[in-house]
């Protein structure tokens, strides 16, 4: 699955905001000061996007090194799919 940077950023900041509301509602409720509030919200939405932003540039570099998959092509002239060697499994298969 691709998700492009801008679409990617636009997730992390709405996953950002929302945490960032919940955080709000459940200080609002604590008697704490409009300032702890205020900057305990802030420092959730700024953790909330910076950690969705390094989960994201982990993800693109862990499928960037990938090895890039074998596909087969619909020509059956140029496949080069071969029965295996026979193996001490086969014998098996005859009786």
């Amino acid at each position: 699955m691709y998700i492009p940077p801008r679409a990617a950023q636009v997730r992390n900041l709405s996953v950002a905001a929302v945490n960032g509301l919940i955080t709000l509602v459940i200080l609002l409720i604590a008697p704490l000061g409009l300032l702890a509030v205020i900057v305990n919200t802030l420092l959730v939405m700024v953790a909330t996007y910076a950690t969705a932003t390094a989960g994201d540039r982990i993800i693109q570099s862990l499928l960037d090194s990938q090895p890039q998959r074998v596909r087969l092509t619909s020509d059956p002239g140029t496949s080069s799919i071969r029965r295996a060697e026979s193996s001490s499994l086969d014998r098996f298969e005859d009786e």
